[in-house]
C-alpha cells in the first residue's frame, strides 16, 4: 500500500522538477547567447568572445547531462536544488566579471536565482544563495573587465554608480527573497489545510460507509444468532439432569458468548445516535472511575488480570454517556486483552485542565513498521496473540473506527510501545481537555435539594 501521509506528499509536491530548472536554464542561455551575439555582431563592441561562451557552454552542458541521466519528472531535493542555483549565480557572475561587472546592466539578474529559491526552497538555503549572490556582486564592483565601448573600446562608471547598482542588488535582493517567501508561505499553508480537510473528509466517508456496512452486518447476523441461541436452549432441555458438568459449562458459555455478540451488533447499530444516553436521568452522565469500571466489567472473565486504577487532583470528572466513545474505548481495551500475556492496566488521571486513560497491556506491542501508521483503514495492527494464533487476516478496520469515534470527542490518542527495561507491551493514552470531557455534563445534574433535616433512621448509603 502506497505511503499516504499527507505531510510527506506535499513535502514531496513542494520539490520542483528537474525539469522546470533545465527548461529555465535553456531560456537564460538563450538569452545570454542573443546578448554576446547581439553586442559582438550586431553593436560591434570588442568582447572576450570566446570565453563567454565558454561560460555559457558550461551550462548547456550541465543541462545536457542532468536531461540525461534523470527523468523528465525528476524531483530534486532542497540541496541539489540549492546547488544548481548556486551554479547559475557563479557562471553569472562569471559572464559580468568578463563583460564590466556591476557596470553592466544585466547584473540585476542576480535577482532571479533567489527569487526562485524563496518561491521554492526553505528559508536556510534562500539566504545562503543571497548572501553567495551579494558577496560575488561585491568582488564585481571591485574585480572584473572593463566593460567594451565604442570610442577606445572600455569605458568606466563612477564607483558611486557602481556602489548604488550594488546596493540595488542588496536590497532587491533581501526585499524580493522576502516578499516571495511569504506569499508562496501562505500558498502552503492553504495547501496543507485543504490536505488535512481532505484527509478528515476521507475518514469520515471511510466511517459512514462503515456506518451501513454495521447496520447490514447486525440486519443479517440476527438471524443465525436467534437459531444459534435457539438449539443451545433446546440442547440444554434434551440433556437435562444427563448432562456432564462439563458439556452444560460449555453450552452456557455458548449461550452467553450469543448474547454478548448480539449486544455488539445492538451497539454498532447505535453509534451515529451520539451524544444520546443510553440511561435516562441520572444514568446519563457517570464519573470517570465508573466509567472505566463500565468497561471492565464485561472483561473481567477473559482470564487476563485487569489492573483498574483512578486517582487525580482535585473534584473528579464527571461524563456524558456517549455510545461512541464507550464503543471505541471497549474495542481498544478488548485488543489489549486479547494480546496480553497476563496483565492488562486501565488508568485514569485527571487534573485541573486535562483528562486522561491510558490503556496498557504486557504482550508483543506494536509492530515498528506499523507503529506510525496504526489507527489508519486496513491497517492491521499486530500480528499474533498471546495464543500464538495469526491476526493478520482481519480487514484492520476496529482500531480505526474506535480511533475516528473516540476523536470525534475532541480526544487525542497516541499510540506507543512499553520502553522501560525489562518489560514490553503497548500503550495506548486517550486524552481530553477537561472542559472538553466534561461537556454536556454539568448542565444535565438534578439540582441540588436543600436538606432540612437528617434522616430519621439508617444511614445514608453512596449513590
Amino acid at each position: 500500500m502506497p505511503d499516504s501521509d499527507p505531510s510527506r506528499l506535499l513535502r514531496d509536491a513542494r520539490h520542483l522538477r528537474l525539469d522546470t530548472f533545465v527548461r529555465l536554464r535553456w531560456l537564460a542561455i538563450a538569452g545570454q547567447s542573443a546578448a554576446v551575439i547581439g553586442a559582438q555582431f550586431g553593436l560591434g563592441l570588442s568582447l572576450p568572445f570566446g570565453w563567454c561562451f565558454l561560460a555559457i557552454a558550461a551550462s548547456s552542458w550541465l543541462n545536457l547531462a542532468l536531461r540525461i541521466r534523470f527523468p523528465a519528472s525528476y524531483r530534486l531535493s532542497d540541496d541539489s536544488a540549492a546547488l544548481l542555483l548556486a551554479f547559475d549565480i557563479v557562471q553569472l557572475a562569471a559572464l559580468l566579471f568578463l563583460t564590466g561587472g556591476l557596470q553592466n546592466p544585466f547584473s540585476l539578474l542576480f535577482l532571479a536565482p533567489v527569487l526562485i529559491s524563496a518561491t521554492a526552497l526553505p528559508p536556510e538555503r534562500t539566504l545562503a544563495l543571497g548572501l553567495l549572490a551579494v558577496g560575488l556582486a561585491t568582488l564585481l564592483a571591485l574585480v572584473h573587465r572593463p566593460l567594451p565601448w565604442f570610442a577606445d573600446g572600455r569605458i568606466e562608471l563612477p564607483f558611486l554608480y557602481v556602489s548604488g547598482v550594488w546596493t540595488a542588488i542588496l536590497l532587491g535582493t533581501a526585499f524580493t527573497g522576502v516578499y516571495a517567501w511569504r506569499v508562496s508561505e501562505e500558498t502552503r499553508q492553504l495547501a496543507q489545510a485543504l490536505a488535512a480537510t481532505e484527509l478528515v473528509l476521507a475518514r469520515e466517508q471511510h466511517l459512514s460507509q462503515l456506518d451501513g456496512l454495521a447496520a447490514a452486518a447486525a440486519h443479517e447476523l440476527g438471524t443465525p444468532l436467534g437459531t444459534i441461541m435457539v438449539v443451545s436452549k433446546e440442547l440444554i432441555r434434551q440433556l437435562g439432569p444427563t448432562a456432564t458438568p462439563a458439556v452444560r459449562d460449555d453450552l452456557d458459555l455458548l449461550r452467553e458468548q450469543v448474547d454478548r455478540c448480539r449486544g455488539i451488533l445492538g451497539k454498532l447499530t447505535s453509534l451515529g445516535s451520539e451524544g444520546e444516553g443510553e440511561g435516562g436521568g441520572f444514568l446519563e452522565t457517570v464519573s470517570l472511575s465508573h466509567l472505566v469500571e463500565e468497561l471492565a466489567a464485561p472483561q473481567r472473565a477473559m482470564g487476563v488480570a485487569l489492573d483498574l486504577s483512578s486517582a487525580g487532583e482535585g473534584p473528579e470528572p464527571v461524563w456524558r454517556r456517549n455510545p461512541g466513545v464507550m464503543y471505541g474505548l471497549a474495542n481498544i481495551l478488548d485488543n489489549a486483552l486479547d494480546f496480553a500475556e497476563a496483565k492488562v492496566c486501565l488508568e485514569a488521571r485527571w487534573t485541573a485542565e486535562r483528562v486522561s486513560l491510558e490503556i496498557r497491556d504486557d504482550g508483543p506491542g506494536f509492530p515498528a513498521e506499523v507503529l506510525l501508521r496504526v489507527g489508519e483503514p486496513y491497517v492491521t495492527t499486530r500480528g499474533r496473540n498471546r495464543g500464538g494464533e495469526g491476526v493478520g487476516g482481519g480487514l484492520g478496520l476496529g482500531l480505526f473506527i474506535a480511533k475516528t469515534l473516540i476523536e470525534r470527542s475532541g480526544a487525542q490518542i497516541a499510540l506507543s510501545n512499553v520502553v522501560r527495561a525489562g518489560t514490553h507491551g503497548a500503550v495506548v493514552r486517550i486524552s481530553w481537555a477537561r472542559h472538553v470531557f466534561e461537556r454536556g455534563a454539568a448542565p444535565r445534574h438534578a439540582p441540588e435539594i436543600p436538606r432540612a433535616a437528617p434522616l430519621p433512621t439508617g444511614d445514608a448509603a453512596p449513590i
